[in-house]
């Protein structure tokens, strides 16, 4: 039996029903990491895994997977993939940590990623970048792109990432697998190394939806640890999957299939959206023309917070310092520029620009105003349907090196998701085709807040009628079948 090619959940209950033993979990992810690590670089550090304090009540207990390497670990470094912090080891465990531990998770390491989740393609990363299991020579998506190819490529069954502007839905669409951004304070953020406080949300990627329902309701509810966290009820997504869409409105934004979006990509999506109609579900398409201000907006507001959130990375308490300077102010300038990458640099000096004494009104202020009006054009938009169905990115994973020389193409890649992190929505990727070149293909189903299960459900309905999901990358992309065929 290939156990790497079965869904968390499926692993799961043979767990369960004694018919595979966690050893046997653990070595074909092991067997599988090896080649992940050799070809794809999804892994910063591989750790061996631990016997939960209890067997856990999760259908995913017992289930090999990994963290982001921005979530912080108890004795396990988390590097953020910079320099800054790259010997950094926590005294304490992210509550996601605590929590999936608590459910019997066994975790084998920490993902790759852009450098302080800034960027869009994996690349970024201060150990070199994560490169798709579809095809190495392209990306595998950002910044949660270790945990997308970790997953797609069998190292664990499922993985935790997170989501400022489309870092879990993106990599996903790129590694065809599914990806979750829960609704914003649905998941607590204590021990996530924050972006941009305000669009961070913790989330899951797996092969289907059922198997991020079942991490959701490990990781929901309220934690005293964060004031933005929602006192929401737990296990009760996976029960709500009931595939059932009849009576259910999605809406297809016309603004979001017009010029930019690859052929194959619209296509791929509107056949997505037959299979719902077929379901019972009612498609109709309509106009969101705030789509055009997503990108701006996000990124003024990403960026000044980044600027505010990374000021804590000087040298002095915690991190990497620079092994030469005079006084203090040269300490700071000289840790934060051998410290920090390319990408991150940019994204601070653009966050303090527009924060800046004269230019505060002129942008930061817009940009909040910007989010405000997008937010009630999603509202009026959940008044008339339950859903939106909309492409995850305008094309299909780029190759490696193509986006860094172009970082404002790089930042209009992400126009399909920001809109979602700015107006705290729930928002699934689940994968819907390929394109000519065999690259996977995402949808977006994207809900209105707290409506995570409506956004689980209708993927899992999508799921019961296709197979792109379980999917496997192949040919000479694969690993020998005596390194991965456990």
């Amino acid at each position: 039996m290939e156990l790497w090619k079965l869904t968390a959940l499926e692993l799961g209950e043979a767990l369960g029903s004694g018919s595979v033993t966690r050893a046997a979990a653990v070595q074909a992810a092991q067997a599988r990491i090896a080649w992940i690590q050799r070809s794809c670089n999804a892994f910063l550090t591989v750790t061996d895994p631990q016997t939960p304090q209890k067997a856990g009540d999760s259908p995913l207990a017992g289930v090999p997977m990994a963290y982001k390497d921005n979530i912080c670990t108890k004795g396990v470094r988390t590097t953020c993939a910079s320099r800054i912090l790259e010997n950094f080891i926590p005294c304490y465990d992210a509550t996601v940590v605590e929590r999936l531990a608590a459910a019997g998770a066994v975790s084998l390491g920490k993902l790759n990623m852009d450098e302080f989740a800034m960027g869009s393609t994996s690349e970024t990363s201060c150990f070199g970048p994560v490169r798709n299991p579809w095809d190495l020579t392209r990306v595998a998506g950002g910044s949660s792109g270790g945990a997308a190819a970790a997953v797609a490529a069998g190292g664990v069954w499922y993985a935790v990432g997170s989501d400022t502007g489309g870092s879990i839905r993106q990599p996903a669409a790129y590694c065809g697998v599914t990806g979750m951004k829960p609704t914003y304070g649905t998941v607590s953020r204590y021990g996530l190394v924050a972006y941009a406080s305000s669009l961070d949300q913790i989330g899951p990627i797996a092969r289907s939806a059922a198997d991020c329902a079942a991490v959701l309701d490990v990781m929901i509810g309220r934690d005293a640890r964060d004031s933005t966290s929602l006192d929401r009820p737990a296990d009760g997504l996976l029960a709500g999957l009931t595939g059932e869409l009849r009576g259910k409105r999605i809406g297809l934004p016309a603004d979001c299939f017009g010029d930019g979006l690859d052929r194959p990509v619209a296509s791929a999506v509107l056949a997505a959206a037959d299979v719902l109609r077929a379901r019972g579900a009612e498609v109709e398409e309509f106009h969101l023309p705030v789509m055009k201000y997503v990108v701006p907006a996000y990124y003024i507001i990403a960026c000044a917070e980044a600027s505010s959130n990374l000021s804590r990375f000087d040298g002095v308490k915690y991190g990497w310092r620079a092994e030469s300077y005079g006084d203090l102010g040269e300490l700071y300038t000289s840790t934060r520029t051998q410290g920090f990458g390319t990408e991150v640099k940019r994204r601070i000096l653009l966050g303090t620009f527009v924060l800046s004494s004269g230019y505060y009104d002129a942008y930061y202020k817009k940009a909040l105003q910007a989010k405000a009006v997008i937010k009630a054009a999603f509202d009026r938009a959940f008044a008339r349907y339950d859903l939106l169905l909309t492409p995850v990115t305008p094309s299909t994973a780029p190759r490696l090196g193509e986006s860094l020389s172009d970082p404002l193409k790089m930042y209009l890649s992400d126009i399909y998701t920001v809109s979602v992190n700015l107006a705290g929505l729930p928002a699934l990727s689940m994968p819907c085709g390929f394109d000519p070149q065999g690259l996977p293909i995402g949808a977006q189903l994207i809900g209105p807040p707290l409506g995570d299960g409506e956004v689980l459900n209708a993927a899992h309905a999508f799921q019961l009628e296709t197979d792109w999901h379980r999917r496997h990358p192949g040919g000479q992309y694969a690993p020998a079948a005596a390194e991965g065929g456990i």
